[in-house]
C-alpha cells in the first residue's frame, strides 16, 4: 500500500498533479488533510476520465488554479467521516459526485431543480465549506477541482457530495455515473421528457451522446439520428439506439438544412454534446417549429456565448440547458444504480479502456486523439 499515516489524521498518498495547462500529469506525495464538519475522507477505488476534466486542463484561462487534482468520476471507499456526519461510516461505498444536495435549500426543496445552493458547482478549487484546500504538495496548496479530486489514492468531499452504493456493485463501471452517464440519459428523461416515437438528432456521439442515445431507445424514440465527424463512431451508436448517422463533412449543404430535408421540417429533439457553442445554435436550427426543443449538455472549450436568431425561438423552439442531466444525486442517483444493476442502462460497454493509475497520463493522450469513450483508472489496492 503505497499510502501512511503521518499524523494528526493527515494522510499521505499519491496524487496526479497538474502543475499547468495541458502540463503532464506529475504523480507526487500528496498530504491529505483530515475530514472536517460535514465532510468525509475516501480512498478512492476508480476514477474514469471525463471530457470536461480534460477541457479545464487544457484551459488557459485560470492558470492561477494550478497546480490542481482533476477528477470527478470516482468510486472509493470511506476512510473516516467528520463531524457531524451521520449518513455514512466507515467501510461504505459511494459515488462522489460534483454537485451536491443539501436537501434544505430553496433549490433542493423546490422539486423544479438540482442546482443546490450550498453544494453547486465549485469553480474555485477549493472546498464549499470553508474556501480552503485539503491538499498539499510539500506544504505547498493544491486546488480541487469540482470539490471532488478523485486523481488521488485519497480525496475528501462534503458528505452532500456522495451517495452510497451497494458493496456488491461494480465500482470499476458505476463510477460512470458521476458524471457523464447520468448527463446523457437525465437530459433526455428529465429534461427534454422525450416521448414515443419521436425523432431525436445528437450531435457527439461520445459517452454524453450515447447515454442520450440508448436513454431515447428506452423512451421509444422513432428515430435517433447520430452526427459525429467519426464514422467509427456510427457501429459503437448502433448499440445505443443510434438509427442513423450522418457525418457533416461530407455533407454538401450545412447539416441543419439535412437534418430538416430527411425528417420532413426538423427533429422533435436535439442535443449538443460536444461542447462547441456555435453547434448549439445548430441545433436549434435542426428543430422542428412549434415545439422542436434543444438541450445542451456540451462544456465549451472556447468561446462561452451563445448565439442564435430570435427568430427560431418566436417560432416555438425551446433551447434548454441541462447540469448532470437534472438528477438530484443523493435523491435520485441510487435509482440509476439499481437500473445499471437490472441490465437497463449500459455502462460496461461504455468503457473502451482500463488504465492503471501510473499511466494516467495515457487516457488523457486517448481522449485528447479521439480514441476512446471512457477510460477507467484504477487505484492501487
Amino acid at each position: 500500500m503505497s499510502s501512511s499515516i503521518k499524523s494528526a489524521g493527515v494522510i499521505t498518498c499519491k496524487a496526479a498533479v497538474a502543475w499547468g495547462p495541458e502540463q503532464p500529469l506529475v504523480l507526487e506525495e500528496v498530504e491529505v488533510d483530515p475530514p472536517k464538519a460535514l465532510e468525509i475522507r475516501v480512498k478512492v477505488a476508480c476514477t474514469s476520465l471525463c471530457r470536461s476534466d480534460l477541457t479545464q486542463w487544457q484551459s488557459q484561462t485560470q492558470p492561477d488554479l494550478f497546480p490542481r487534482i482533476f477528477g470527478h468520476e470516482a468510486s472509493g471507499i470511506v476512510e473516516s467521516v467528520g463531524e457531524g456526519v451521520t449518513e455514512f461510516k466507515e467501510g461504505d461505498h459511494v459515488l462522489t459526485v460534483f454537485i451536491g444536495e443539501c436537501q434544505s435549500c430553496k433549490h433542493c426543496t423546490s422539486g423544479k431543480s438540482n442546482m443546490c445552493q450550498k453544494l453547486g458547482l465549485e469553480r474555485r478549487g477549493v472546498m464549499h465549506s470553508d474556501q480552503k484546500t485539503r491538499f498539499r504538495v510539500n506544504g505547498r496548496p493544491i486546488y480541487h477541482y469540482c470539490a471532488v479530486s478523485s486523481f488521488s489514492e485519497y480525496t475528501v468531499v462534503h458528505s452532500g457530495c456522495a451517495v452510497k452504493i451497494s458493496p456488491s456493485v461494480r465500482m470499476d463501471r458505476a463510477c460512470l455515473l458521476s458524471c457523464g452517464v447520468a448527463a446523457g440519459i437525465g437530459a433526455a428523461w428529465n429534461v427534454a421528457d422525450i416521448s414515443k416515437g419521436s425523432t431525436v438528432v445528437i450531435f457527439g456521439l461520445g459517452t454524453v451522446g450515447l447515454s442520450v442515445a440508448q436513454a431515447a431507445k428506452s423512451r421509444g424514440a422513432s428515430r435517433i439520428i447520430g452526427v459525429d465527424i467519426n464514422p467509427e463512431k456510427y457501429e459503437k451508436g448502433k448499440a445505443f439506439g443510434v438509427t442513423e448517422y450522418i457525418n457533416p463533412d461530407e455533407c454538401k449543404e450545412p447539416i441543419q438544412q439535412v437534418i430538416k430535408q430527411i425528417t420532413d421540417g426538423g427533429a422533435d429533439y436535439s442535443f449538443e454534446c460536444v461542447g462547441d457553442t456555435s453547434i448549439v445554435s445548430t441545433a436549434l436550427q435542426s428543430c422542428c417549429d412549434g415545439w422542436g426543443m434543444t438541450v445542451t449538455l456540451g462544456v465549451p472549450k472556447t468561446n462561452p456565448v451563445v448565439s442564435t436568431h430570435y427568430a427560431f425561438l418566436l417560432m416555438g423552439r425551446t433551447l434548454k440547458g441541462s447540469l448532470y442531466g437534472g438528477w438530484k444525486p443523493k435523491s435520485e442517483l441510487p435509482s440509476l444504480v439499481d437500473k445499471y444493476m437490472k441490465g437497463e442502462i449500459q455502462l460496461d460497454e461504455l468503457v473502451t479502456h482500463d488504465i492503471t493509475f501510473a499511466n494516467i497520463n495515457e487516457a488523457f493522450s486517448l481522449m485528447r486523439e479521439g480514441k476512446c469513450l471512457r477510460c477507467v483508472i484504477h487505484m492501487p489496492k
